[in-house]
This record gives structure tokens, sequence and C-alpha cells, in this order.
């Protein structure tokens, strides 16, 4: 960020790094193209079963939360593997908890779903 710039200035260039940090996402991490196509279909899902609008949002919801959770920890195994090649033991540690951020999110989602779905088949 520009030091100096407040306002719509600073917003202008968040906004420009935000979108900046989405394309590299999408360009170099197959999850992040994997849990979009999930949100993106499961978004549709949402909107046409028959379910209450707040159990819609949540559904969604539960699947906007998960696509951050995989860009946090995509992050995360960037400045990781920025740091160099070798094998340390906290770098290891750092990618295997951010991975286990993703698969905690990934169940907790899954439950959610299968929560609010289950009356509706049975």
């Amino acid at each position: 960020m520009k030091p100096g710039y407040t306002g719509l200035k600073r917003l202008s260039f968040a906004t420009g790094y935000s979108i900046k940090g989405l394309i590299a996402a999408w360009q170099h991490e197959a999850a992040i193209r994997q849990e979009t196509l999930l949100l993106t279909i499961g978004s549709v899902i949402a909107i046409l079963l028959p379910v209450s609008q707040t159990e819609r949002v949540i559904l969604i919801g539960s699947l906007i939360i998960l696509l951050i959770t995989e860009l946090l920890n995509s992050a995360i195994e960037a400045v990781v593997d920025r740091i160099g090649p070798e094998h340390h033991e906290l770098s290891g540690r750092a990618k295997d908890i951010g991975s286990a951020a993703v698969f905690v999110c990934l169940l907790g989602t899954a439950c959610l779903w299968i929560t609010l779905l289950l009356p509706l088949v049975l």
C-alpha cells in the first residue's frame, strides 16, 4: 500500500491488490479452482432447493468460508515456499496446520449440508 493514501484512494489500491491475489490464486492453485467450482455449483443447488432463505444463506456461506480458508492456506504455503526449499520442521508444521484448517472447514461444510439436506430426502 502506498504511504499516505487514505479514503477512496486507499480503497482503490486495496481492491486492486485483492483482485491481483484472486487472479494469482486462480492461476497457481488447483484447489482454489476446484473450490470455486464447488461454490458455483453449490450456490446454484442451494438456490434451487426448497429451503428457507436463512438455510440458503448458511449453505452458500459455508462454501464461501471454505474458499476463504483455502485462500489463507495457499498464502501460508506460498510464504513457506518463498523461505526456501529445504525441509524445516516449522515450515512443515505451518503447511500441515494450514491444510488441517481446510480439512476441518471441509468436514464442517459437509456436515452442515448433510444436516440441512437430510430432512429433504427422508
